[in-house]
């Protein structure tokens, strides 16, 4: 009785399961169509958009010839910096007022708040990650850029701000349900994070003292894992991989706590 209970318990939330990634598949193909169309290049503009952005940074720097006083190659020093800011910005800033023009959806059973920021956060991360790999292969095979010299290190620090995103992503978006100035607020907090972010500098190149208060922001970790992983032994990260497991651990807690509190106001009963 108790294996047969137990297997009809799995089985349920498997379904469930299945449901909503079924639920979370539609929602982001809708985001799609409503955001990029179905003329012209698309659901392409997922990936060109990001990698537009990318390339015109390269470009500037690369044009005034910008060295920020270190050797580093200026190319794969702005994909790997700006490419990493994409997935925190873009998270948040995309799931701002998320629920509203979206509201009506929730009136179908399974669909719920959650389900709306996560199919923003997964096409902002998608998006963020092809152009970086795109990016990546085509300068090392067009001979810019020197392969990576960990990729697994990459990969680490790039999901970390995947994570870190999607809990920003998930906090701001709920708190725009509560007030509409949180947007403007946030709009704000990201012009001026963006500098601090690790994005156009390394940790190793500041004073002793700054180089403490600066690792307090989450962001700085990821770009320096992501850069030790590019550049290797040209450059020396500093990270702290338990400051960052436990930084997105927080930020994914209280952005799902948030999204509950604001889904008992907006989902109908």
């Amino acid at each position: 009785m108790t294996s047969s209970k137990l297997s009809i318990e799995s089985g349920s939330v498997l379904d469930s399961f299945k449901i909503q990634l079924r639920v979370i598949g539609a929602l982001l193909m809708r985001e799609i169509l409503t955001r990029y169309g179905r003329h012209n290049v698309g659901f392409l503009w997922v990936f060109f958009e990001p990698m537009m952005f990318t390339l015109g940074v390269t470009g500037l720097w690369t044009a005034l010839k910008a060295t920020h006083g270190s050797t580093l190659p200026i190319t794969a020093f702005a994909i790997s910096g700006y490419s990493s800011v994409l997935l925190w910005r873009n998270c948040a800033s995309r799931c701002a007022l998320a629920i509203l023009p979206n509201q009506t959806l929730l009136y179908h059973r399974n669909v719920r708040v959650l389900d709306l920021f996560l199919a923003r956060v997964l096409l902002e991360v998608s998006g963020a990650t092809m152009s970086f790999v795109f990016l990546t292969v085509f300068f090392t095979f067009a001979g810019l850029v020197a392969p990576p010299d960990d990729i697994s290190m990459i990969v680490f620090g790039w999901i970390y701000m995947a994570l870190f995103g999607t809990g920003l992503g998930l906090t701001i978006g709920a708190l725009t349900e509560r007030s509409e100035m949180t947007e403007r607020i946030w709009h704000t907090a990201a012009y001026l994070l963006f500098p601090l972010s690790g994005a156009v500098f390394m940790v190793d190149w500041l004073p002793a003292k700054a180089q403490s208060i600066i690792l307090l922001i989450p962001m700085v970790h990821g770009v320096e894992m992501i850069r030790g992983g590019y550049f290797g032994s040209l450059v020396k990260p500093h990270y702290d991989i338990g400051y960052m497991v436990v930084s997105d651990l927080v930020i994914l807690l209280i952005g799902l706590y948030l999204v509950a509190e604001a889904s008992k106001r907006v989902e109908p009963e």
